[in-house]
């Protein structure tokens, strides 16, 4: 019976050993989101893994070679217990497909937030303005684009700084 494993990747890896475990016929899975990243004075989203160095996949181990995925370029090995694979609990990797988006992006949204809400900052220095919800940033942090000296600015604050 198939079910879903967990592959230790090497550092900033994790698209190649994703790319080198399907050549190899296994079913790998490496969720991705949409991350907003500052970079001179300009803020991209870029795609980045939702669990840096780690990645799922799908076999039998009565029917597959799962030690061959320990030799793939790109991986560390695969998270073993005594030299038994790790099992990812029975649901989650279906869960997180679930709040995939049509392009396979994991959607991630505090609190049921979705893009364009309205939101209040009640802490910090955009303390009592309001804004709209753009997107989820990396530790915690959110974008909210909000009116500031007469045009709309795009500001990263804490998403613990929010109104509830």
């Amino acid at each position: 019976m198939q079910q879903w494993y967990v592959v230790h990747t090497q550092a900033r890896q994790e698209a190649r050993a994703e790319l080198n475990l399907r050549r190899q016929g296994f079913e790998a899975w490496l969720p991705l989101f949409r991350v907003a990243r500052r970079h001179a004075r300009r803020i991209d989203h870029v795609m980045a893994p939702l669990f840096p160095r780690y990645l799922f996949v799908h076999l039998d181990l009565s029917v597959q070679p799962w030690r061959a995925i320990n030799g793939t370029f790109g991986v560390v090995r695969l998270l073993c217990n005594r030299d038994i694979p790790l099992l990812v609990p029975e649901g989650l990797v279906e869960e997180i497909m679930q709040r995939c988006d049509e392009s396979g992006t994991v959607v991630l949204s505090p609190r049921g937030l979705a893009v364009g809400d309205s939101v209040k900052v009640a802490t910090g220095p955009f303390a009592d303005l309001a804004g709209l919800f753009q997107t989820m940033s990396r530790r915690d942090r959110v974008v909210l684009l909000i009116k500031l000296l007469g045009r709309e600015v795009r500001a990263t604050v804490a998403f613990r700084d929010l109104a509830a």
